[in-house]
Formats: structure tokens, C-alpha cells, sequence
């Protein structure tokens, strides 16, 4: 099946893709490798999931806000590259802010893991990194970056 073939069986779409908040690209494309710029809990200009994990945001939100993040990627890379150019997602770099005794990272970014491999299939397999920040813009629990390698023709 496509990328949006199995976006519409898991039930989800796309959001609209929002527009960098400051001098930089949300897609930047290097000979084959695509960057995506860190992505937000962000649905249709709406900020969603704000706060920190543990404290104003439980696990299970917080894998959904990471599942967010991970559609806004792939909003991103079919508007700026296409799903068809998609050879596979290589890394994701997830990034959070929590309480000081919450410790459940690795569940969250399972959001972002989960949905990639679901509608990527064996193309969304990728390593990653997991961040706890300070802080991180407009209060959100949780950002995303990633990269792509895609097909140049």
C-alpha cells in the first residue's frame, strides 16, 4: 500500500503544514538526503499538548503529541519532496521537556516510531535520539526532526 493509502486505513490525514517561525526552510533537500525542520503538536495552526510530561502531560498524551509531530513530518515531506521520492526515513531526533521524576521517553517518542513504521512500512524503519530539554518554543511537550533519503529523479 502507498504512504496515504495507509494513512486513510489507520484514519488519520495530513495536516496542513505550517510555516517555519523564523529564516529557515522546513524542508531542506542536500543531493538525496531530506531534512525536516523540528516539528510541533501542532493540528491545523492549532498548538496542542503544551506543558511538561509528567506534569501537565501524561505518557499516553504525550505519545500522542509525538504522533502529532510525526504526521507534521509527513506533511512536510510529501509537499516538499512527495511521498513517491521517499526511499526511507534514516533518523529522528525527538525532543522533550518534562517534570523532574518522569522518566517515560521511550514510550513517547514511540509515537512518532509507530506511525512512521505504519505508514512508511519497512521505508520508515529509522534509528533515533531522544533529548530532554529545558524548554522548548511556545511551551510544547515535544518536538520532532528527521531525515529522509529520496530518490533525486
Amino acid at each position: 500500500m502507498t504512504p496515504k493509502e495507509n494513512l486513510k486505513k489507520l484514519g488519520y490525514e495530513l495536516p496542513k503544514v505550517s510555516t517555519p517561525g523564523g529564516n529557515y526552510v522546513s524542508v531542506n533537500v542536500r543531493k538525496d538526503i531530506a531534512y525536516v525542520a523540528i516539528q510541533f503538536p501542532i493540528l491545523n495552526e492549532d498548538y496542542l499538548y503544551l506543558g511538561r510530561l509528567g506534569t501537565d502531560v501524561s505518557t499516553d498524551e504525550g505519545y500522542k503529541a509525538m504522533e502529532l509531530c510525526a504526521l507534521n513530518v509527513l506533511a512536510q515531506i510529501d509537499q516538499k519532496v512527495g511521498f513517491e521520492k521517499i526511499i526511507g526515513l534514516n533518523h529522528i531526533d525527538a525532543y522533550f521537556q518534562s517534570g523532574n521524576d518522569w522518566d517515560d521517553s521511550p514510550k513517547v517518542v514511540n509515537g512518532a516510531s509507530d506511525l512512521f513504521v505504519k505508514v512508511l512500512e519497512t521505508r520508515g524503519q529509522h534509528s533515533r535520539a531522544i533529548f530532554g530539554v529545558e524548554k522548548l518554543p511556545r511551551n510544547f511537550s515535544v518536538g520532532l526532526t528527521a531525515t529522509f533519503t529520496v530518490s533525486s529523479e
